[in-house]
């Protein structure tokens, strides 16, 4: 496991310009980035198209392009990262939603339609989840940030607290908050 020291050391060389800086991160955030990319499609429909592996790599290749005098420590790299793989989890939706509705699709008679059952998923709805983030994000946007460090990200109280300048308590009381407001609009109406 890297020391959270070293990445950030890394990413201060990358800022300066140093070009090895880059090979040496990757391998040090690569198995931690892994995880989070496990994480968040544990909590897909089953049958997401997305595996761990091509959702690091996608994330990774965005944060390359990133510009690298922009990276403040090993907590904002890892909140970058939880963005953007918000972001590719919401696209991937979007798409497949898109499929969903005949983009492109053969066009069957409704008779030669009922044949095939039709499951709804049951995990995390990603586009609710977006939807409700972004209603959270004008009514309070810290918590919103929480929220996506927190679930997305994976980020202990205490790096959420240091990426956005708050204290360690400030944070688990909005992050309770915040999982209440989200709860309530992601449930199914009574």
């Amino acid at each position: 496991m890297p020391v959270p020291s070293d990445i950030t050391r890394i990413l201060t060389a990358w800022r300066q310009g140093d070009p090895e800086a880059l090979s040496s991160l990757t391998p040090l955030v690569y198995g931690e980035l892994h995880a989070l990319a496990q994480n968040y499609l544990s909590r897909e429909r089953p049958g997401h198209i997305l595996q761990p592996s091509a959702l690091v790599n996608e994330a990774f290749l965005r944060l390359i392009e990133w510009q690298p005098d922009k990276w403040q420590d090993r907590a904002h790299f890892f909140g970058v990262s939880a963005t953007l793989m918000r972001r590719i989890l919401v696209q991937s939706a979007r798409e497949a939603q898109t499929a969903k509705r005949g983009n492109g699709a053969l066009r069957v008679s409704l008779s030669e339609a009922a044949q095939f059952a039709v499951t709804q998923p049951t995990d995390t709805d990603v586009l609710a989840l977006d939807a409700a983030l972004d209603a959270l994000e004008k009514l309070n946007p810290r918590q919103a940030r929480i929220i996506e460090l927190r679930f997305f990200a994976g980020l202990s109280l205490e790096d959420t607290a240091e990426v956005i300048d708050a204290s360690v308590s400030t944070v688990r009381r909005d992050f309770r908050m915040a999982q209440a407001w989200l709860f309530q609009q992601l449930s199914p109406a009574s």
